[in-house]
């Protein structure tokens, strides 16, 4: 079945026109309900762009229906898209999410649409990420890993009402069950820290209390060996982006095959993850504070 999709759009009118473009062109657009979110303008210096982006979106095309929602005020990314998911999951039980920068390769919606199929009853893999770090390694065709993706993914209600948000109580959990190093990939990236951040209120990170859930319950989440959509916000253009990517990225070529495999987390990938955040090993400073940047715009999403 064809999933509703729900992009999330603040006040990039063209960033939001490229991610509507691409998604048009997948398999399946004209089947999807696309629901495009437009938060309220922060501020006035905002409010022009905030316009565009709406008239962006009222010319959007090539779907089966869209709606567009409208924000009064101000929401912020956190709540949008908490909120938001929360919604589309209660009337149709599922969704793929995207934001205003993350533009979706031709094989996008079939890889995604086949794995919430595949994976919809099986209760312990809790979302399905896209974009994959690979560090140049060959992996699975698809694979489990414990952390969720944000940029692009899917998700069913199941998962997403099971979620627990008090980023608090789940900072308690790591620390109780000295699970920190753990949490923080084995030491490569100081997630525990985020949520930390995240608590006293330096941050309003949903995704790194998302990332919490998962790895407190023992989730899994599914991804391709190539990644499926790209993230064209390293522009300086975003709340929370920087001017560079940091890393090169291998996308996927052909549709990526979705079969049953073991629900286990791929120690090869996980290796792959690791050696990404190790911060590209010996290059110079910069390339580390690079990916460091980019790996702050996942989790501050």
């Amino acid at each position: 079945m064809s999933a509703p999709v729900a992009v999330f759009a603040y006040n990039r009118p063209q960033h939001l026109g490229a991610v509507l473009q691409a998604l048009s062109g997948n398999a399946g657009a004209e089947h999807s309900k696309l629901y495009i979110f437009c938060d309220g303008a922060r501020n006035e210096s905002h409010e022009a762009d905030v316009r565009a982006v709406r008239q962006v979106a009222r010319q959007s095309s090539g779907f089966g229906k869209i709606e567009i929602i409208e924000r009064e005020k101000n929401w912020g990314l956190a709540r949008s898209i908490v909120e938001g998911v929360r919604d589309v999951c209660a009337v149709h039980g599922r969704v793929i999410v995207l934001e205003d920068d993350i533009v979706p390769t031709p094989f996008f919606l079939p890889y995604v649409n086949a794995a919430l199929d595949r994976y919809a009853d099986a209760e312990r893999v809790i979302s399905i990420g896209c974009h994959t770090f690979d560090s140049g390694m060959d992996l699975p065709e698809t694979f489990f890993l414990q952390v969720p993706d944000c940029w692009g993914w899917g998700v069913w209600q199941r998962s997403w009402t099971s979620f627990q948000a008090d980023g608090a109580d789940l900072l308690r959990q790591i620390l109780d069950r000295e699970a920190a190093s753990r949490f923080d990939f084995d030491g490569t990236y100081p997630y525990t820290q985020m949520l930390k951040d995240c608590v006293a209120g330096r941050n309003q990170s949903w995704a790194v209390r998302w990332y919490a859930h998962a790895f407190l319950t023992g989730s899994l989440v599914l991804y391709p060996s190539r990644a499926v959509t790209s993230n064209i916000g390293f522009d300086g253009s975003g709340v929370h982006c920087g001017l560079h990517s940091g890393l090169d990225i291998r996308f996927a070529q052909c549709p990526i095959a979705v079969e049953e495999i073991p629900l286990e987390e791929s120690p090869a990938a996980r290796g792959a993850w690791k050696e990404a955040l190790f911060a590209l090993g010996g290059r110079p400073p910069g390339s580390v504070q690079r990916l460091t940047r980019r790996v702050k715009r996942m989790l501050l999403s």
